[in-house]
């Protein structure tokens, strides 16, 4: 299986080198740049940095992976993410050699075509292989071992997913469950007979953590009559989708959950990033609008023009968050109960000019002193006063993860409708849902898509912002 695996990767790389070196030389010659093709040294050098370029974002995106593990929409989103970069080391490419010969049009015609031409082959040998499989073939066989939570988990996995090309043999364990619908094959001392007698490829151990010796016995039987085995510990359901195994001198190591943001080298792009925009919107923007808010705001109530509040940071670090000041300057946070009171819809403690400010999510543009000193960046959870942390962290399931990084001025979780007063439960739920997966699926170009999204919702109005 791994052998096979293994040709199966060559086959699509070597295929998207094939087509990638097609659609480049063919780029040329459509953006008229060249008549006719002549040999030109910086035209080969071009096209190695592409290739090298290509293969690494594509390594980093996951567009080789594991094939049966993945679909379709993956593999494209992947695909784009590595037309993107790309497209981009292509210009800084061009930029650097001064190659004028290779003009925007061949950049377009280039990026477009490995758009068009990689997802329909991807497309094509999806289709190709899923015909197969339906056909009963390039499918392959396994045994499970162990008919419990985890093993029950696994093979519904299969069934849902059927493009992976795996079949399920049957199951061995020491009491029948009721869901097996004849796939039982017997106790687990069978395995020597059932491994004789039927063709498996794969056994999968799905058996509890305490049975050890079990397993053992499993991984022993399975040398003699070498059968590949796979083992799927018992302690994975504490592990999110996007785990990371790693090896700490001979013993492998399982990360429960993996946040790429916090990276060193990801980290120190993501500040680079935060720290330039900040800066350019004191600039050019900051220098002359802020003073303008400060007047309105000035005008409109008594009190400050800025309000400071205590809120957890990563790792939980506590730091005074900036904002615009948007209620009247002798409103609580706290009821007489002790119970942190949201901002509401018709709030009486928001001013005339808070609404504005808060419609337009204005009010957080002191954040950005935040940024520039460490404590926030412009992407990431939002950050909430202590007396809500302390409510929901008993609460709300996973609740405390959102520290894992520093918090943002704008969210995955804001962009995508959940932001505003959570008066019920589950609302505050999606919204760590929604952080947890910004936090494991982080990656430059997301922050770049929140952005944008924030401004366009921000131009549009938000219906929850308030």
């Amino acid at each position: 299986m791994q052998i096979q695996r293994n040709s199966i990767y060559f086959v699509r790389v070597i295929l998207d080198f094939i087509l990638l070196s097609i659609i480049y030389f063919a780029s040329i010659q459509i953006s008229k740049s060249y008549s006719s093709f002549e040999y030109n040294i910086n035209i080969v050098f071009i096209y190695l940095v592409n290739l090298f370029i290509w293969f690494a974002a594509a390594k980093s995106f996951g567009l080789y992976d594991e094939y049966r593990g993945r679909d379709l929409s993956f593999e494209i989103i992947a695909l784009l993410k590595t037309i993107f970069v790309q497209s981009v080391s292509a210009i800084i490419v061009l930029f650097f050699l001064k190659e004028a010969s290779l003009s925007r049009a061949f950049v377009i015609a280039y990026s477009f075509g490995l758009f068009l031409v990689l997802s329909l082959e991807k497309f094509i040998l999806r289709r190709l292989l899923y015909q197969i499989r339906v056909r009963g073939k390039n499918l392959r066989s396994l045994l499970i071992v162990g008919a419990g939570e985890v093993g029950k988990s696994f093979v519904d996995a299969i069934e849902e997913n059927p493009h992976f090309g795996y079949k399920v043999v049957g199951f061995l364990d020491d009491e029948i469950k009721t869901f097996l619908n004849g796939q039982y094959l017997g106790n687990i001392e069978n395995l020597d007979r059932v491994l004789s007698e039927k063709r498996i490829d794969n056994v999968v151990v799905a058996l509890p953590n305490y049975a050890t010796e079990k397993l053992e016995n499993v991984v022993r039987i399975c040398n003699k009559h070498t059968t590949r085995v796979k083992i799927i510990p018992d302690y994975f359901k504490f592990v999110s989708s996007k785990y990371n195994v790693s090896m700490f001198g001979p013993f492998p190591v399982i990360s429960v959950r993996e946040d790429r943001v916090n990276e060193f080298h990801w980290r120190l792009l993501k500040r680079a990033f935060d720290t330039t925009f900040s800066f350019f919107l004191f600039t050019f923007i900051f220098s002359w609008f802020w003073p303008i808010i400060a007047i309105a705001i000035k005008l409109d109530s008594k009190g400050p023009v800025f309000f400071k509040q205590e809120r957890w940071g990563r790792d939980n670090k506590k730091f005074f968050a900036y904002k615009f000041r948007s209620m009247v300057a002798t409103s609580k946070d706290v009821d007489e109960k002790g119970k942190y009171q949201q901002a509401s819809k018709d709030d009486p403690r928001i001013t005339r000019i808070g609404k504005i400010l808060r419609k337009t999510n204005l009010d957080e543009l002191p954040q950005f002193l935040n940024v520039l000193k460490g404590e926030m960046s412009i992407v990431g959870p939002r950050p909430h006063p202590i007396p809500l942390n302390k409510e929901c962290m008993n609460n709300i399931n996973l609740y405390m993860i959102r520290h894992l990084v520093k918090p943002g001025i704008t969210g995955w979780a804001q962009v995508n409708g959940y932001r505003g007063e959570t008066k019920e439960s589950i609302l505050m739920q999606k919204r760590v849902d929604h952080d947890i997966w910004y936090i494991e699926n982080w990656s430059f170009l997301l922050d770049i898509q929140i952005i944008i999204k924030t401004v366009w919702n921000m131009v549009k109005g938000d219906p929850n912002a308030y």
